[in-house]
């Protein structure tokens, strides 16, 4: 098994390094991360939460957000109505109220509890707008991403037995058919 988690946190690193490289964020935006440690190992989503594997995912995709400069979000399951956590002062700096929860493997998620035990200064929010985000094993991460997200395609599909889905965020396009808009942005 010690193999099969080396390769599940280099695909965890691979695919964050890849959206990260197509999404081409500024310093200090924020990554979203919705994980299902069960789907990752094989069984259907919330029927096997997987600790250890939830390490070895996070670290990756961790890895790959520090080299970046961006913040890393994690997103709990639906026991914590998808709550996110995040390190403190990204929350400050996005003006995110703090709300008081400690997730668990079987509350939360196994990935939302690695992320709260490894970050220097974790903090629970309800709610944020993300502005790229990576879903693992099909964990519904679309409410946490600005308005407009655009799918982003990898070489990277599965990590371990999950499903990958990426996506970036754009500003909206506003003005009509007259209007001229910034190509750096779309």
């Amino acid at each position: 098994m010690t193999e099969d988690m080396t390769i599940i946190g280099e695909e965890a690193y691979r695919a964050a390094k890849e959206l990260l490289d197509a999404a081409r964020p500024k310093k200090d935006q924020i990554l979203l991360v919705g994980c299902s440690t069960s789907e990752v190992g094989g069984a259907a989503i919330g029927t096997f939460s997987r600790p250890e594997l939830a390490e070895v995912v996070f670290g990756g995709i961790y890895q790959a957000t520090q080299e970046a400069g961006v913040y890393m979000a994690a997103q709990c399951c639906e026991h914590l109505n998808r709550a996110v956590i995040l390190e403190r002062e990204a929350a400050e700096r996005y003006g995110y109220e703090e709300v008081n929860v400690v997730p668990q493997p079987k509350a939360g998620g196994s990935f939302a509890t690695a992320a709260y035990k490894a970050l220097e200064q974790p903090v629970a929010v309800e709610h944020v707008r993300a502005h790229m985000g990576l879903d693992i094993g099909d964990t519904l991460i679309g409410m946490h991403l600005k308005d407009v997200a655009v799918p982003v395609r990898i070489r990277t599909k599965q990590i371990g037995d999950a499903h990958v889905v990426c996506a970036r965020t754009r500003p909206k396009f506003i003005g009509g058919e007259r209007a001229v808009y910034d190509s750096g942005q779309m």
